[in-house]
């Protein structure tokens, strides 16, 4: 599992910032937004296969950064919370926006809980 810093700059971000969100969020098997427009993904994949993901919802105007780094981090006037990707099958309950995550099947897991970073 690699992490990657995730930054852009969007031209016209009142159009697609969400969708942007969505696909980052979706694109590794755990994500963290220390800042608005920058992201660190955990995932297997090469960056360039991060990038082709991306790529497909920016416009020509839009700036992408996709680096690879290592888990070390200094934070200043923020935190890092790692989130695990959402699961493809969740539904939810008719008009409202309030979404059931299911339960994993076999009761809890053994998986610790991703931890807060430290700043320094």
């Amino acid at each position: 599992m690699r992490t990657y810093l995730v930054s852009y700059d969007l031209a016209k971000p009142h159009l697609i910032k969400h969708i942007v969100a969505q696909a980052i969020m979706a694109a590794g098997k755990s994500w963290a937004r220390p800042l608005e427009q920058t992201w660190y993904v955990r995932s297997d994949e090469s960056e360039g296969a991060l990038e082709a993901k991306l790529m497909r919802i920016l416009e020509a105007e839009d700036g992408l950064l996709i680096q690879r780094v290592k888990d070390e981090a200094v934070l200043t006037n923020t935190s890092l919370r790692w989130f695990k990707q959402r699961q493809p099958d969740v539904e939810t309950g008719g008009d409202t926006n309030v979404i059931a995550f299911p339960a994993p099947a076999g009761g809890p897991t053994d998986e610790p809980e991703l931890p807060f970073a430290e700043a320094c």
